[in-house]
């Protein structure tokens, strides 16, 4: 682990204009740096954003802040990759596995009909497992899941170990995962990317961990969708739900450390 205060890094880009000029959502990313990796963690973020399959974008933005809160380090979410010969099967067996962790089937149905209407939002749509209703009121912003990373060493012990490709993207969507996941008011995630060259998605639950599907899409769809299933009842303040994804700093961290959280 690095020591050294640790600052939040952040992109988005856009094509068209901003975000809040109704610009095309392009790419975005977050990392979590040191101040003497900083131009490190910029340049990766810079690159990322300008070669996107979705676009050149002519609108971009990378901010970071310091982190005052202690970092909280959580294992990473066990990993199965699940092949299909289709959408259609990879998303029978997304349902198969929603229902497995407790969601019913009419909830689901509804939670799809939220993708095709929001399929253009930058962040999360949450979605009430015992009304099937949207909850986070965030319209077409919808829930940015921030300040999360996993350091390149300690991933790529945990890919050869589990021999995993160790690309930035089963990286950046299993950070994601485990963060969401970890909340004890998340019940599952549902994602699969915007990228109309990447049609491999994933669910992702406490109990059964992240479970890829390598078909959740047709190739050359830029629509895409995350959702988060979410239990009310086991946190009544939805706003202190939202402060954890956007807000909590988390680092993933495999293998040999035990400690639960850092200063």
């Amino acid at each position: 682990m690095q020591e050294g205060k640790f600052y939040s890094v952040r992109m988005r880009a856009a094509k068209n204009g901003s975000h809040e000029q109704g610009g095309k959502h392009i790419s975005g990313g977050e990392k979590l740096s040191t101040l003497s990796h900083m131009k490190h963690a910029v340049n990766a973020l810079l690159e990322k954003g300008l070669t996107h399959s979705r676009g050149t974008p002519d609108f971009m933005q990378i901010q970071f802040d310091s982190l005052d809160e202690p970092i909280k380090l959580i294992k990473p979410l066990q990993i199965e990759t699940n092949e299909v010969e289709s959408v259609e099967i990879g998303q029978a067996l997304s349902w198969n596995l929603l229902e497995k962790v407790g969601i019913s089937r009419q909830i689901i149905e509804k939670a799809y009909t939220y993708m095709t209407q929001y399929s253009g939002i930058r962040g999360a749509i949450l979605i009430d497992i015992h009304l099937g209703e949207r909850i986070d009121y965030k319209n077409e912003k919808g829930v940015r899941v921030s300040r999360m990373d996993w350091m390149n060493t300690n991933f790529e012990k945990w890919a050869d170990y589990y021999k995993v490709p160790k690309n930035s993207r089963v990286k950046e969507a299993l950070v994601l995962a485990t963060k969401v996941c970890e909340h004890p008011a998340t019940v599952a995630e549902l994602c699969w990317s915007d990228d109309p060259e990447y049609i491999t998605g994933y669910v992702a639950s406490k109990k059964l961990g992240y479970q890829r599907i390598s078909k959740l899409k047709e190739y050359g769809d830029e629509r895409g969708c995350r959702i988060f299933f979410v239990d009310s009842s086991k946190d009544e303040d939805l706003n202190s739900y939202i402060q954890y994804l956007e807000k909590q700093p988390v680092i993933i961290q495999w293998g040999e450390e035990n400690d639960s959280r850092m200063d």
